[in-house]
Protein backbone atom coordinates (compact mmCIF):
# COMPACT_ATOMS: atom_id res chain seq x y z
CA UNK A 1 0.00 0.00 0.00
CA UNK A 2 1.56 3.65 -0.79
CA UNK A 3 1.79 5.81 1.94
CA UNK A 4 -0.56 8.00 0.45
CA UNK A 5 -3.54 5.79 1.72
CA UNK A 6 -1.82 5.04 4.89
CA UNK A 7 -2.92 7.70 8.34
CA UNK A 8 -0.11 8.73 9.57
CA UNK A 9 -1.43 8.10 12.99
CA UNK A 10 -2.37 4.37 11.75
CA UNK A 11 0.16 1.51 13.18
CA UNK A 12 1.57 -1.60 11.78
CA UNK A 13 -0.37 -4.50 11.24
CA UNK A 14 1.44 -8.02 11.54
CA UNK A 15 1.26 -9.95 8.16
CA UNK A 16 0.55 -13.32 6.77
CA UNK A 17 3.18 -13.89 4.45
CA UNK A 18 1.57 -16.36 2.24
CA UNK A 19 -1.21 -13.56 1.08
CA UNK A 20 -4.20 -15.44 1.11
CA UNK A 21 -6.77 -17.62 3.77
CA UNK A 22 -7.74 -20.32 1.61
CA UNK A 23 -7.88 -22.79 4.72
CA UNK A 24 -6.37 -22.94 7.94
CA UNK A 25 -3.10 -24.08 6.45
CA UNK A 26 -2.38 -20.96 5.15
CA UNK A 27 -1.44 -19.21 8.24
CA UNK A 28 1.19 -20.00 10.71
CA UNK A 29 1.50 -20.95 13.88
CA UNK A 30 3.05 -17.61 14.92
CA UNK A 31 0.64 -15.61 12.71
CA UNK A 32 -1.92 -17.04 14.33
CA UNK A 33 -0.50 -15.96 17.35
CA UNK A 34 -0.20 -12.15 16.02
CA UNK A 35 -4.10 -12.30 15.03
CA UNK A 36 -5.44 -13.30 18.20
CA UNK A 37 -3.27 -10.67 19.52
CA UNK A 38 -4.16 -7.83 17.28
CA UNK A 39 -8.02 -8.85 17.34
CA UNK A 40 -8.04 -8.18 21.21
CA UNK A 41 -6.22 -5.11 20.89
CA UNK A 42 -8.77 -4.56 17.97
CA UNK A 43 -11.41 -5.13 20.91
CA UNK A 44 -10.00 -2.91 23.47
CA UNK A 45 -9.19 -0.22 20.92
CA UNK A 46 -12.00 -0.08 18.14
CA UNK A 47 -11.13 2.88 16.52
CA UNK A 48 -7.07 2.89 16.54
CA UNK A 49 -6.98 1.72 12.95
CA UNK A 50 -9.90 3.04 11.58
CA UNK A 51 -8.19 4.48 9.03
CA UNK A 52 -5.65 1.77 7.99
CA UNK A 53 -8.08 0.57 4.94
CA UNK A 54 -9.04 3.61 3.70
CA UNK A 55 -9.50 3.58 -0.21
CA UNK A 56 -9.63 -0.86 0.31
CA UNK A 57 -12.31 -2.58 -0.82
CA UNK A 58 -13.82 -6.03 -0.51
CA UNK A 59 -15.50 -8.37 -2.84
CA UNK A 60 -17.82 -10.67 -0.89
CA UNK A 61 -19.16 -13.82 -3.06
CA UNK A 62 -21.65 -15.85 -1.10
CA UNK A 63 -23.39 -18.81 -2.77
CA UNK A 64 -24.87 -19.48 0.90
CA UNK A 65 -26.91 -17.38 3.19
CA UNK A 66 -24.92 -15.56 6.04
CA UNK A 67 -25.63 -13.11 8.54
CA UNK A 68 -22.64 -13.48 10.66
CA UNK A 69 -19.95 -13.72 8.39
CA UNK A 70 -21.92 -11.21 5.96
CA UNK A 71 -22.11 -8.28 7.98
CA UNK A 72 -19.31 -8.85 10.36
CA UNK A 73 -16.71 -8.62 7.15
CA UNK A 74 -18.79 -5.64 6.02
CA UNK A 75 -18.77 -3.84 8.74
CA UNK A 76 -14.77 -5.30 9.48
CA UNK A 77 -13.56 -3.33 6.22
CA UNK A 78 -16.26 -0.23 6.87
CA UNK A 79 -14.38 0.41 10.47
CA UNK A 80 -11.46 -0.17 9.16
CA UNK A 81 -11.69 2.95 7.16
CA UNK A 82 -12.77 0.51 3.40
CA UNK A 83 -16.22 -0.63 1.98
CA UNK A 84 -17.44 -3.74 0.42
CA UNK A 85 -19.45 -5.02 -2.47
CA UNK A 86 -21.45 -8.03 -2.02
CA UNK A 87 -22.64 -10.80 -4.91
CA UNK A 88 -25.34 -13.70 -4.23
CA UNK A 89 -25.12 -16.74 -6.20
CA UNK A 90 -23.66 -19.88 -7.64
CA UNK A 91 -19.56 -19.38 -8.80
CA UNK A 92 -18.56 -20.91 -11.61
CA UNK A 93 -22.58 -21.07 -13.52
CA UNK A 94 -22.72 -18.45 -15.42
CA UNK A 95 -18.89 -17.58 -16.14
CA UNK A 96 -16.11 -19.53 -15.25
CA UNK A 97 -14.38 -19.15 -11.93
CA UNK A 98 -10.73 -18.25 -13.22
CA UNK A 99 -12.84 -15.69 -15.01
CA UNK A 100 -14.85 -14.28 -11.97
CA UNK A 101 -11.62 -13.96 -9.96
CA UNK A 102 -9.54 -12.04 -13.46
CA UNK A 103 -12.49 -9.47 -13.14
CA UNK A 104 -12.62 -9.16 -8.96
CA UNK A 105 -9.06 -8.47 -8.47
CA UNK A 106 -9.27 -5.78 -11.35
CA UNK A 107 -11.81 -3.70 -9.02
CA UNK A 108 -11.13 -4.54 -5.62
CA UNK A 109 -8.23 -5.27 -3.06
CA UNK A 110 -9.54 -8.67 -1.84
CA UNK A 111 -12.15 -11.53 -2.41
CA UNK A 112 -14.09 -12.88 0.47
CA UNK A 113 -15.97 -16.52 -0.67
CA UNK A 114 -18.50 -18.58 1.53
CA UNK A 115 -19.01 -21.27 -0.76
CA UNK A 116 -20.01 -25.21 -0.88
CA UNK A 117 -16.65 -26.40 -2.15
CA UNK A 118 -13.42 -25.56 -1.19
CA UNK A 119 -12.12 -26.37 -4.90
CA UNK A 120 -14.11 -22.98 -5.59
CA UNK A 121 -11.91 -21.37 -3.15
CA UNK A 122 -8.67 -22.68 -4.06
CA UNK A 123 -9.44 -22.00 -8.27
CA UNK A 124 -10.63 -18.23 -6.98
CA UNK A 125 -6.83 -17.93 -5.55
CA UNK A 126 -5.02 -19.52 -8.41
CA UNK A 127 -6.50 -17.07 -10.54
CA UNK A 128 -6.64 -14.08 -8.73
CA UNK A 129 -3.82 -11.22 -7.79
CA UNK A 130 -5.45 -9.85 -4.61
CA UNK A 131 -5.79 -12.11 -1.82
CA UNK A 132 -8.50 -14.97 -1.35
CA UNK A 133 -10.25 -15.42 2.43
CA UNK A 134 -12.35 -18.42 2.81
CA UNK A 135 -15.08 -17.19 4.43
CA UNK A 136 -16.60 -21.14 4.45
CA UNK A 137 -16.30 -24.43 2.81
CA UNK A 138 -16.92 -27.70 2.90
CA UNK A 139 -13.80 -28.47 4.47
CA UNK A 140 -13.16 -25.50 6.64
CA UNK A 141 -14.19 -22.55 8.59
CA UNK A 142 -11.16 -20.60 9.69
CA UNK A 143 -12.82 -17.20 10.75
CA UNK A 144 -15.15 -18.95 13.06
CA UNK A 145 -12.31 -20.85 14.56
CA UNK A 146 -10.10 -17.48 14.87
CA UNK A 147 -12.98 -15.80 16.77
CA UNK A 148 -13.24 -18.98 18.62
CA UNK A 149 -9.88 -19.07 20.18
CA UNK A 150 -10.19 -15.25 20.79
CA UNK A 151 -13.14 -16.37 23.29
CA UNK A 152 -11.67 -18.89 24.73
CA UNK A 153 -8.52 -17.30 25.55
CA UNK A 154 -11.05 -14.73 27.03
CA UNK A 155 -12.45 -16.73 29.49
CA UNK A 156 -9.49 -18.73 30.58
CA UNK A 157 -6.64 -16.39 29.73
CA UNK A 158 -4.72 -19.13 27.77
CA UNK A 159 -5.12 -21.61 25.39
CA UNK A 160 -2.33 -23.88 26.02
CA UNK A 161 -3.88 -26.81 28.16
CA UNK A 162 -7.72 -26.09 27.39
CA UNK A 163 -9.22 -29.42 26.40
CA UNK A 164 -12.52 -28.65 24.25
CA UNK A 165 -14.55 -31.23 22.85
CA UNK A 166 -16.79 -30.85 19.92
CA UNK A 167 -19.50 -32.81 19.92
CA UNK A 168 -21.28 -34.18 16.60
CA UNK A 169 -20.41 -34.47 12.87
CA UNK A 170 -16.65 -34.08 11.84
CA UNK A 171 -17.28 -31.08 9.59
CA UNK A 172 -15.84 -27.96 8.49
CA UNK A 173 -15.86 -26.28 12.06
CA UNK A 174 -14.46 -29.15 13.74
CA UNK A 175 -11.30 -29.31 10.75
CA UNK A 176 -10.23 -25.95 12.01
CA UNK A 177 -10.52 -26.27 15.64
CA UNK A 178 -9.00 -29.53 15.45
CA UNK A 179 -5.98 -27.35 12.99
CA UNK A 180 -5.75 -24.59 14.95
CA UNK A 181 -6.27 -25.55 18.48
CA UNK A 182 -3.46 -27.87 18.18
CA UNK A 183 -1.49 -25.36 17.13
CA UNK A 184 -1.90 -23.45 20.37
CA UNK A 185 -1.12 -26.14 22.64
CA UNK A 186 -5.08 -26.93 23.24
CA UNK A 187 -6.44 -30.47 24.26
CA UNK A 188 -8.89 -31.00 21.17
CA UNK A 189 -11.38 -34.03 21.27
CA UNK A 190 -14.17 -35.14 18.74
CA UNK A 191 -16.83 -36.97 19.75
CA UNK A 192 -19.06 -37.99 17.23
CA UNK A 193 -21.42 -41.06 15.75
CA UNK A 194 -19.62 -43.82 13.52
CA UNK A 195 -19.06 -42.87 9.97
CA UNK A 196 -19.32 -38.79 10.60
CA UNK A 197 -15.35 -38.66 12.06
CA UNK A 198 -12.93 -35.96 10.91
CA UNK A 199 -11.52 -36.12 7.38
CA UNK A 200 -8.15 -38.30 7.91
CA UNK A 201 -5.84 -35.77 6.58
CA UNK A 202 -7.34 -33.22 8.42
CA UNK A 203 -6.75 -35.43 11.27
CA UNK A 204 -3.23 -36.16 10.79
CA UNK A 205 -1.81 -32.79 10.22
CA UNK A 206 -3.69 -31.55 14.14
CA UNK A 207 -1.43 -34.72 15.28
CA UNK A 208 1.37 -33.18 13.90
CA UNK A 209 0.75 -29.80 15.39
CA UNK A 210 -0.26 -31.29 18.71
CA UNK A 211 2.69 -32.91 18.42
CA UNK A 212 4.99 -29.60 18.44
CA UNK A 213 3.07 -26.97 20.84
CA UNK A 214 2.04 -29.87 23.29
CA UNK A 215 -1.60 -30.29 23.02
CA UNK A 216 -3.41 -33.48 21.74
CA UNK A 217 -6.45 -34.65 19.18
CA UNK A 218 -8.51 -37.04 19.54
CA UNK A 219 -11.48 -38.65 18.21
CA UNK A 220 -14.27 -41.01 19.76
CA UNK A 221 -17.76 -42.47 19.48
CA UNK A 222 -18.50 -42.06 23.03
CA UNK A 223 -19.98 -38.64 23.85
CA UNK A 224 -19.42 -38.83 27.77
CA UNK A 225 -16.15 -39.99 27.11
CA UNK A 226 -14.74 -36.71 25.06
CA UNK A 227 -16.62 -34.57 27.26
CA UNK A 228 -15.67 -35.15 30.48
CA UNK A 229 -13.58 -32.61 32.00
CA UNK A 230 -13.70 -30.50 29.05
CA UNK A 231 -13.35 -27.00 29.76
CA UNK A 232 -15.54 -25.94 26.35
CA UNK A 233 -18.44 -27.85 24.52
CA UNK A 234 -18.91 -26.92 20.72
CA UNK A 235 -21.51 -28.16 18.30
CA UNK A 236 -23.09 -27.11 15.38
CA UNK A 237 -25.97 -28.29 13.56
CA UNK A 238 -27.10 -31.94 12.61
CA UNK A 239 -27.94 -30.76 8.93
CA UNK A 240 -25.71 -28.19 6.85
CA UNK A 241 -27.03 -26.43 3.63
CA UNK A 242 -26.99 -29.21 0.88
CA UNK A 243 -27.22 -31.98 3.31
CA UNK A 244 -31.45 -31.38 3.58
CA UNK A 245 -32.05 -35.13 1.70
CA UNK A 246 -30.19 -36.52 4.61
CA UNK A 247 -31.86 -34.70 7.24
CA UNK A 248 -33.90 -37.57 8.63
CA UNK A 249 -31.30 -39.78 8.83
CA UNK A 250 -29.21 -37.69 10.68
CA UNK A 251 -31.45 -36.74 14.09
CA UNK A 252 -31.83 -40.15 14.34
CA UNK A 253 -27.97 -40.53 14.29
CA UNK A 254 -27.37 -37.62 16.37
CA UNK A 255 -29.99 -37.56 19.02
CA UNK A 256 -27.57 -39.19 21.28
CA UNK A 257 -25.19 -36.38 21.09
CA UNK A 258 -27.09 -33.46 22.20
CA UNK A 259 -25.72 -30.96 24.28
CA UNK A 260 -28.22 -30.82 27.34
CA UNK A 261 -27.71 -30.04 30.30
CA UNK A 262 -26.37 -33.45 31.55
CA UNK A 263 -24.31 -33.54 29.09
CA UNK A 264 -22.79 -30.52 30.24
CA UNK A 265 -22.30 -31.83 33.86
CA UNK A 266 -20.31 -34.20 32.68
CA UNK A 267 -17.54 -31.43 31.88
CA UNK A 268 -15.36 -29.16 33.93
CA UNK A 269 -17.01 -27.06 36.38
CA UNK A 270 -16.04 -23.76 34.68
CA UNK A 271 -16.94 -25.44 30.89
CA UNK A 272 -18.39 -22.87 28.77
CA UNK A 273 -20.59 -23.90 25.71
CA UNK A 274 -19.80 -22.91 21.76
CA UNK A 275 -21.63 -22.81 18.95
CA UNK A 276 -21.06 -21.47 15.75
CA UNK A 277 -24.50 -20.39 15.08
CA UNK A 278 -27.36 -20.21 13.63
CA UNK A 279 -28.53 -23.11 16.26
CA UNK A 280 -31.69 -25.52 16.01
CA UNK A 281 -32.68 -25.65 19.52
CA UNK A 282 -34.25 -28.85 20.48
CA UNK A 283 -31.90 -30.91 18.14
CA UNK A 284 -28.33 -30.37 18.62
CA UNK A 285 -28.68 -28.11 21.87
CA UNK A 286 -31.24 -27.45 24.08
CA UNK A 287 -32.54 -24.45 24.54
CA UNK A 288 -31.53 -24.58 28.31
CA UNK A 289 -27.87 -24.73 27.77
CA UNK A 290 -27.90 -21.98 25.21
CA UNK A 291 -29.55 -19.65 27.31
CA UNK A 292 -27.38 -20.96 30.61
CA UNK A 293 -24.94 -18.89 32.09
CA UNK A 294 -22.47 -21.14 30.61
CA UNK A 295 -23.24 -20.35 27.05
CA UNK A 296 -20.78 -18.09 25.68
CA UNK A 297 -22.30 -17.92 21.99
CA UNK A 298 -22.70 -13.98 21.78
CA UNK A 299 -19.21 -13.18 22.66
CA UNK A 300 -18.17 -15.89 20.14
CA UNK A 301 -19.97 -14.04 17.75
CA UNK A 302 -19.22 -10.39 18.35
CA UNK A 303 -15.69 -11.86 18.23
CA UNK A 304 -16.04 -13.07 14.51
CA UNK A 305 -16.04 -8.90 13.89
CA UNK A 306 -12.81 -8.18 15.71
CA UNK A 307 -10.78 -11.24 14.42
CA UNK A 308 -11.52 -10.77 10.99
CA UNK A 309 -10.80 -7.03 11.44
CA UNK A 310 -7.10 -8.80 12.69
CA UNK A 311 -7.40 -10.82 9.26
CA UNK A 312 -7.88 -8.05 6.75
CA UNK A 313 -5.01 -5.88 8.28
CA UNK A 314 -2.92 -8.83 8.29
CA UNK A 315 -3.52 -9.44 4.26
CA UNK A 316 -4.16 -5.88 3.18
CA UNK A 317 -2.77 -3.30 5.69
Amino acid sequence: MSAALVSEASPQAPVIASGDLTSDLSITSSELRDLLSLASELKLNPTRYAASLKHRYLSLLFEKPSLRTRLTFELAIKQLGGDAVVSIGPIGDREPTKDIARNLDRWTNAIVARTFLQSTIDELAAWSSVPVINALSDMYHPCQSFADLQTIEERFDSLAGIKLCFVGDGNNVAHSLMLNGARMGMHISIACPKGYEPNMHVLDQSLHFAQQAGGSVSVTNDVNEGVSGAHVVYTDVWTSMGQEAEAEERIRTFTPYQVNSELMAAASRDAIFLHCLPAKRGQEVTDAVIESNQSAVFDQAENRLHAQKALLLMLLA
